[in-house]
């Protein structure tokens, strides 16, 4: 959220901080019916300004709540993709998510199984709605998170041994 700020000339504490708080309300109210109505509830009772208070609204595909602003776009367009990104980042042998390139994204993305909970329609309607290339995004959101990779848990790792045999074996079987 911060990269979108930074690249909009929007504040980039105000976005940062939306997209920190947006999801507080999930682990108590997972379902459609509750998140993220009840959260923002919450956030209006507690005196946060209405911007804020809209976006964790319209950041779930509710017709009844359509994104307006850049801020609500954007929190849409990043909030399902970078814990996809962070998934497709995990099952790298590095598990550094500067490792992961749009077309990994993309391939996974073919694999239902894979981080089947994520809709994949919200994937490409978050870049469509921002205006923007599939592939853009993916490779923008990517770099934004691997900026902040230490913190994200998502820096990688110094491969092992098997990690090594494991992809000289699959470079082996493509010759």
């Amino acid at each position: 959220m911060r990269a979108y700020a930074v690249r909009n000339g929007e504040p980039e504490d105000a976005w940062g901080l939306v997209g920190l708080i947006h999801d507080f309300d999930f682990e108590r109210h997972p379902s459609l019916e509750e998140h993220p109505y009840v959260g923002a509830k919450v956030l209006e009772q507690s005196g946060y300004p209405q911007w804020i208070v809209d976006a964790m609204l319209r950041h779930a595909d509710d017709p009844a709540h359509p994104r307006r602003t850049t801020l609500e776009k954007s929190l849409f367009a990043v909030d399902e993709l970078t814990g996809f990104i962070s998934a497709v980042a995990l099952v790298r042998p590095s598990k550094a998510v500067a490792d992961v390139k749009p077309s990994s994204v993309k391939k996974k993305m073919k694999d239902r199984r894979f981080a089947e909970a994520v809709r994949r329609e919200d994937l490409l309607a978050g870049a469509e709605e921002l205006g923007i290339p599939f592939e853009e995004h993916v490779e923008f959101v990517v770099h934004a998170m691997a900026a902040n990779a230490e913190a994200l848990g998502l820096a990688g790792v110094q491969p092992t041994a098997a990690d090594r045999d494991i992809s000289q074996n699959s470079q082996e079987e493509r010759v």
